[in-house]
């Protein structure tokens, strides 16, 4: 069971805000995240977690590549749009400056600074979420990023709850 000290540990971690973008057969996808870290230095691999509960993570579980777009404190309407709405009944890609990378993954024209991912593995160890691990193809970051944090975005409420997990095809 979790505690309180190890939700204030986290809290205090205060982790910087990303949206992971995917796509499978013209079928985008995307969503906030805030469990990442680059998990290898050379090679270049990094490393995100998906929730089950949602769109993203059945887009992901079939997809090669993914774009992690590391969001600024302006970016704050991104972050809601990807983290409190459901891609199964919201195209959140429309109306925005997208652009189609490697194997149709959307890359957002607001977050010029990115990561573009081969997915290496994928990782699920029972938990709400799973791991997709990916080898680093580019990388971008056109200047300075102060970046959005989780501490800036918990009054959020995720369009779907971590309960909700996807039962595996």
């Amino acid at each position: 069971m979790v505690d309180g000290d190890f939700t204030a540990l986290m809290s205090a971690a205060d982790p910087a805000m990303i949206v992971v973008t995917t796509a499978v057969e013209g079928e985008p996808a995307g969503c906030l995240v805030g469990f990442h870290a680059q998990s290898s230095v050379l090679p270049a691999h990094y490393a995100v977690r998906l929730s089950k509960a949602i769109h993203t993570y059945r887009v992901g579980l079939r997809a090669s590549h993914f774009a992690v777009h590391l969001l600024s404190v302006h970016d704050i309407a991104l972050a809601e749009l990807f983290g409190t709405r459901s891609g199964m009944d919201t195209d959140k890609f429309s109306g925005l400056d997208v652009d189609l990378g490697v194997a149709g993954v959307p890359l957002l024209g607001a977050c010029p600074h990115r990561l573009l991912l081969e997915r290496i593995t994928l990782l699920d160890d029972g938990g709400d979420h799973v791991g997709v691990s990916g080898k680093v193809l580019s990388a971008q970051s056109p200047g300075r990023l102060e970046p959005l944090r989780l501490s800036a975005v918990a009054h959020l409420r995720a369009g779907h709850d971590s309960a909700e997990r996807a039962i595996r095809p």
